[in-house]
């Protein structure tokens, strides 16, 4: 297959070079300094003991040069969120000419964001559970290798999973694409927007009674938003999700004690996560309002309340605006758990 990758930041470059290694087709969109990067250095993915390199990755500098390169079986849409705005303006003009967008963001509204410009026919649901950090501008490493979620039902979902399966993706096909999108936002939740706030590993939190139970309760505000909507948890690719949430739902307080941690550490391990990454980047932006901010707009839209997630959401707004000193609640679980009470009390 043809495939258009936007992006090569973590996930576009575990995906591109996978691909590509397997021999199929690939070609990049990049930003011109990107591009001018890859061209010097080329592009890596490493995982465990092997190291797979593209000394020289086709790259396109803009939409009408990578149409010009094509035609394409697929475009992988793997931008952080928070540039999705910016994409969508690049298309303008080129809809019809664009191919098919397999959607590997986090959060549940791309998709209705991509359709609302291309049509629901060009665009597949898709979510990476594979664990991959970005190690310099031009090689990434798996840490974990878990696999792909790929939305069934759609034409192309099949020769997708055949292509990734073939580049040691571990697709895996899903009948709900929403059902897949929010049971991913579930585990993007966790320890991702308090870790950023504190400016502690996850495993630090985990370990915290106080904050393990403020992260018990946004799963639990982010499961009552699903409900409502009658979508199921499903579990994802070396994820098992499903377990996760019938623990937060049904486990009384001292049991999950003691067998969340250890599920949770398992998952995340101590790597501090994207919110972090973000936050002290000096991007002044994370991607905070595609998974707390979702829980809250979708919490208002079917009259479930989420105050947890809408705290988090807004105290990370506000520090990578600079509005908030990071210093407020950097190791200071205690000032972050009052502040939490004050806005969103325990029942």
């Amino acid at each position: 297959m043809r495939f258009l990758v936007i992006g090569a930041g973590a996930i576009g470059t575990y995906l591109g070079v996978s691909l590509a290694h397997s021999g199929h087709e690939v070609t990049f969109l990049v930003r011109p300094a990107t591009a001018a990067h890859l061209r010097t250095h080329g592009l890596s993915l490493r995982q465990k003991d092997e190291v797979w390199r593209l000394p020289r990755p086709q790259t396109a500098l803009s939409v009408p040069e990578a149409l010009a390169a094509g035609p394409y079986d697929a475009a992988l849409l793997a931008l952080k969120t928070y540039h999705t705005a910016g994409f969508l303006r690049a298309l303008t003009g080129q809809e019809d000419a664009f191919p098919p967008v397999v959607c590997l963001q986090n959060g549940v509204d791309a998709e209705a964001r991509l359709s609302q410009v291309l049509g629901p026919a060009k665009v597949l649901a898709a979510t990476v559970t594979t664990a991959v950090a970005r190690r310099s501008k031009h090689e990434a490493e798996v840490s974990k290798a878990r696999g792909v979620g790929l939305a069934a039902g759609h034409p192309l979902s099949r020769r997708l999973a055949a292509a990734f399966h073939q580049a040691g993706l571990r697709p895996r096909l899903y009948p709900h694409a929403a059902a897949m999108k929010w049971s991913k936002l579930l585990t993007n939740l966790l320890s991702n927007a308090t870790s950023a706030i504190l400016g502690l590993p996850p495993g630090a939190i985990y370990d915290h009674p106080g904050l393990l139970r403020l992260e018990v309760r946004q799963m639990q505000e982010a499961l009552a938003v699903m409900a409502a909507q009658n979508l199921p948890v499903v579990n994802l690719p070396g994820a098992p999700v499903r377990w996760l949430g019938w623990s937060v739902r049904r486990l009384p307080w001292p049991v999950l004690r003691r067998a969340l941690p250890p599920l949770l550490r398992s998952g995340r391990g101590d790597k501090m996560p994207s919110f972090h990454l973000d936050l002290h980047s000096g991007r002044g932006q994370t991607e905070v309002d595609a998974l707390h901010g979702a829980v809250v707009r979708h919490g208002a839209a079917w009259g479930v309340p989420t105050p947890v997630n809408a705290f988090l959401a807004q105290t990370l707004h506000t520090l990578a605006r600079g509005d908030l000193p990071r210093e407020t609640f950097r190791h200071k679980p205690q000032a972050l758990l009052q502040a939490l009470a004050q806005s969103a009390p325990a029942d």
